[in-house]
């Protein structure tokens, strides 16, 4: 299925979330409320895998939306138990708008101790090689997913259990991985050494719950527990969360666009609100970039908590100077000429009466390819704005991300081939200026600003600098950043 519409293909998209529940009456229920929070981490499709201990493992897939086919109650009677887990998707723009039901998540294998079923969110950089290796080996898979070839890693193990043999199975997987997974009794959650895509456990009743964001626990009255550790796998049964830590320690290198953009404003990360750290970023924006001017908008909706921290720290009012339709949805899927012609008016409309005679500071969580940012521009110049200032709440995206991103090649990035200033003449506004590397740090807490020598966080694409090493888009001739650049 593709993006609803054009004003999505200019964004960076999580590819996917996850959410497992252990130990309450009809756990899909609760996983499906859950998957219905994470639905800004994946659009594409969602899956859910529950156990009964009656009926054993019974799965369901469907393209769309979660409102659109887990509310059904025909659907949820399928998936009876105390212990369910789930996943909500984007496809990889490789194959996106050509994926197979096949390859919607979670994928469940029959092992000779039992089923389990697994749940992934992130992207393993050295698939093609594992891929390659398992069918020499005689592994048949069954979708195109690079998670698949956990399920026939751990089925390939020598160890006793499922636990151990996923721990044996994600030894050999490099890249990025949150994982939630499943067994007859058993609910487990593990990230990998750097921790770079988000996992958190709650408390719910006598049960428990993993979730790829805390907003998820809000929806089903789950008490928010910690974060799960970078490199941690938590084991969770009747006797409670057993905690361990199989592989070797890694300096965290957690993905500091989930701070950006990625996460709902509601949600908590690393004990930071997300939300106040979009505020910050803002004011660290209006530090950095001041500029004079009349009003400061958001480009809804991502662009809001910065455009406020933004107007407070200036002094400039805050103005919705942009309203979206909230209720576009899916309506235009197959859009015609004409109506394509229109860009992003289908979903954002300029408050006119607002903007008429005044200087409008727009701010936006990002430029990605450039093309809305320039629809949004002449839009607003339409309305009569005497003049337009970009202040955007990252720096230049100018690599792209191989971690559980979708992100464009790298000639496409705007920022990949122009400085700065030519970005601004290419918009064609008067001003555009991107937070400093250094003050997205100091948003996000790090005061100093960002460590060169040790980053805290994964920054590559903006800084070019991978903390995995992507094998397989080596392998077909990706060329990473010059140590000296």
């Amino acid at each position: 299925m593709p993006p609803s519409h054009p004003f999505d293909d200019d964004k960076l998209r999580e590819e996917c979330g996850v959410f497992g529940v252990v130990g309450v009456q009809d756990a899909s229920t609760f996983v499906a409320l859950g998957l219905h929070a994470l639905q800004h981490r994946g659009q594409e499709a969602g899956g859910i895998v529950s156990h009964d201990p009656l009926l054993g493992f019974n799965q369901a897939r469907r393209f769309g939306y979660v409102r659109d086919s887990f509310t059904s109650q025909k659907i949820m009677e399928t998936l009876p138990g105390p212990i369910s887990i789930g996943h909500v998707r984007y496809s990889t723009s490789g194959s996106k708008g050509q994926t197979a039901l096949r390859d919607v998540q979670p994928f469940f294998g029959e092992f000779s101790m039992g089923g389990a079923a697994i749940a992934h969110n992130g992207n393993i950089t050295n698939a093609n090689a594992l891929r390659r290796e398992l069918i020499e080996r005689g592994s048949i898979f069954q979708s195109s997913s690079d998670s698949e070839c956990i399920i026939h890693l751990m089925a390939r193990s020598l160890q006793r259990n499922i636990p151990e043999r996923m721990e044996d199975a994600l030894r050999r997987v490099e890249g990025a991985f949150s994982v939630v997974a499943m067994t007859q009794t058993k609910l487990i959650g593990v990230r990998d050494p750097l921790g770079v895509r988000p996992l958190v456990l709650g408390k719910i009743g006598d049960g428990w719950a993993l979730s790829s964001e805390t907003c998820a626990l809000d929806i089903i009255g789950a008490e928010y527990v910690r974060e799960i550790e970078p490199g941690e796998m938590v084991v969770i049964d009747d006797d409670g969360v057993e905690s361990r830590f199989p592989f070797r320690p890694r300096k965290s290198r957690f993905c500091i666009f989930e701070h950006v953009y990625f996460s709902r404003p509601d949600s908590i990360l690393g004990g930071r609100s997300v939300y106040e750290t979009r505020e910050n970023i803002g004011r660290e924006l209006a530090k950095e970039s001041p500029v004079d001017a009349d009003l400061v908008c958001p480009v809804p909706d991502s662009g809001t908590p910065a455009a406020i921290g933004f107007s407070l720290e200036s002094g400039i009012p805050y103005a919705m100077g942009i309203i979206r339709n909230q209720y576009m949805g899916r309506t235009f899927i197959e859009p015609t000429e004409q109506i394509r012609n229109m860009g992003v008016r289908l979903k954002l409309n300029v408050n006119r009466a607002l903007i008429r005679n005044k200087r409008v500071i727009l701010v936006d969580d990002s430029v990605v390819r450039g093309t809305t940012s320039r629809k949004i521009k002449e839009m607003i110049l339409d309305a009569g704005a005497k003049e337009v200032h970009f202040r955007i709440a990252s720096p230049p995206t100018a690599w792209p991300c191989f971690y559980g991103v979708d992100t464009p090649q790298r000639e496409k990035l705007l920022a990949a081939t122009m400085t700065e200033e030519e970005m601004c003449k290419h918009l064609a506004v008067d001003s555009l200026k991107f937070i400093s590397l250094d003050g997205l740090y100091r948003a996000v807490g790090q005061a100093n600003g960002r460590d060169s020598e040790n980053p805290q966080y994964c920054d590559a694409c903006f800084s070019g600098e991978y903390p995995v090493e992507p094998a397989d888009m080596l392998e077909q001739g990706f060329q990473l950043k010059p140590a000296a650049e």
